[in-house]
């Protein structure tokens, strides 16, 4: 058994590193989270360092793998971390304040309180005093898919 995988490998080389590279990045793909894409990154160096020091031993080459794995997860998740705590604006993805205050058309008239109105390409739910359709109305407040408007 030793010796079937000691010739195994003995056998790597730089491209085997790449393909590698590639399956871990294809994997993190289909798995939550940034993980597998570092690993792939590693597998991508090894495969560098095998291919300028071409007389490095497997054992080496798993060493330097499983280092630059280490190195490049501790790095992205640091620098993830740090540019998704400087986001200059605090509203970002919070709808009430997008919405809140816009004039929009009536796209289906408000009747008994209910009706449709236009936001960018899509409809959205509102609740507000009867409108026609094509008056403009400002948007009050948000309640959860419902939008509350008042006529301008």
């Amino acid at each position: 058994m030793e010796s079937l995988t000691q010739g195994i490998f003995d056998n790597l080389e730089f491209w085997h590193w790449w393909v590698f590279a590639v399956l871990l990045i294809i994997l993190e793909v289909f798995s939550p989270g940034a993980f597998f894409m570092w690993m792939g990154a590693a597998a991508g160096i090894t495969g560098l360092t095998l291919l300028v020091v071409p007389e490095l031993s497997w054992q080496m080459q798993f060493v330097i793998f499983s280092v630059m794995s280490i190195v490049a997860i501790l790095v992205g998740k640091t620098f993830f971390n740090r540019k998704s705590a400087n986001i200059d604006d605090p509203t970002l993805s919070q709808l009430e304040t997008e919405l809140i205050g816009n004039v929009y058309t009536v796209e289906k008239p408000i009747v008994n309180g209910s009706g449709r109105i236009q936001v960018g390409e899509s409809t959205w739910k509102a609740q507000g005093p009867d409108s026609e359709v094509g008056s403009s109305v400002k948007v009050v407040r948000v309640q959860g898919a419902v939008l509350v408007v008042e006529p301008v």
